[in-house]
């Protein structure tokens, strides 16, 4: 692929990411009705709504792309390029008022994550990764180039991860590992744990209970900042990856969680 073709499809995902947002804006504080999808996660005509926006936008550029999306499910997920899209990452949070939710958009070819946007619709700061490129933060400030910051010891690092129920049997002893060994353990992040890795300000995200939709943007992201972001038996993450990830900034970091999720 030329750095042209994926320029393309980086400002696709840039103009997917502005029509959704303008889309949850518009209902964020506002009545909406709750449904409850049948695994018992929330959903509200913002979801709804920001992603079929995005599914019109893909169809009309790039017909034969396949789209995995979080509302609208598979189309075409054989194909050589798939778009996976979760619109708000972080409904339960939409819909109690708190703006730390997401729109998260992945591009993947052949399997692998090429393209990743972690955009905050109400903050107003957006995070760009693809292959080959460093990765972008965008806020009111401007556009500056997005890195991760050196911490080699976990007695030293900040982990995020969006909830600890989200870790239930083996994975809640394996992260309870990793938990007591970093110097501060915080929760509630969504996807914003991940841009704030990206720009230096993190130094791990652990999740668990997690579908392909929730993570595949944030890995270009990750490792265009110079980080790594992995399953817990550390492979590469796609689309059948599982529902475990580690991101993290520095290397050692990254080795040492590994060593305590594997209950080494």
């Amino acid at each position: 692929m030329t750095a042209e073709s994926l320029d393309v499809f980086l400002a696709l995902a840039e103009d997917m990411a502005d029509a959704a947002g303008a889309i949850v804006r518009g209902h964020f504080r506002q009545p909406v009705a709750v449904d409850d999808k049948p695994d018992l996660t929330p959903v509200t005509v913002a979801d709804r709504e920001a992603e079929a926006v995005m599914r019109r936008m893909i169809a009309a550029r790039f017909p034969d792309h396949g789209i995995v999306g979080e509302e609208g499910g598979a189309e075409s997920a054989g194909a050589s390029h798939v778009w996976v899209l979760d619109p708000v990452d972080g409904t339960k949070r939409f819909i109690t008022g708190n703006p730390l939710f997401g729109t998260l958009i992945a591009l993947l070819r052949d399997g692998e994550p090429i393209l990743g946007v972690i955009d905050m619709p109400i903050l107003g700061e957006r995070w760009c990764g693809a292959a080959g490129q460093a990765t972008r933060f965008t806020s009111a400030a401007g556009t500056a180039t997005a890195r991760v910051r050196a911490c080699p010891r976990l007695a030293d690092a900040t982990l995020y991860a969006t909830s600890p129920h989200m870790f239930e049997g083996p994975d809640q002893a394996a992260f309870e590992r990793v938990r007591r060994a970093v110097k501060v353990p915080l929760y509630g992040s969504e996807c914003y744990g991940y841009g704030l890795l990206a720009s230096g300000y993190n130094d791990l995200t652990i999740e668990a209970d997690m579908a392909p939709y929730d993570y595949l943007a944030q890995v270009p992201v990750i490792l265009g900042a110079g980080g790594s972001m992995t399953d817990w038996a550390g492979a590469p993450l796609r689309l059948g990856s599982g529902h475990r990830v580690l991101a993290a900034g520095d290397p050692a970091c990254h080795a040492a969680a590994l060593r305590l999720l594997q209950g080494d």
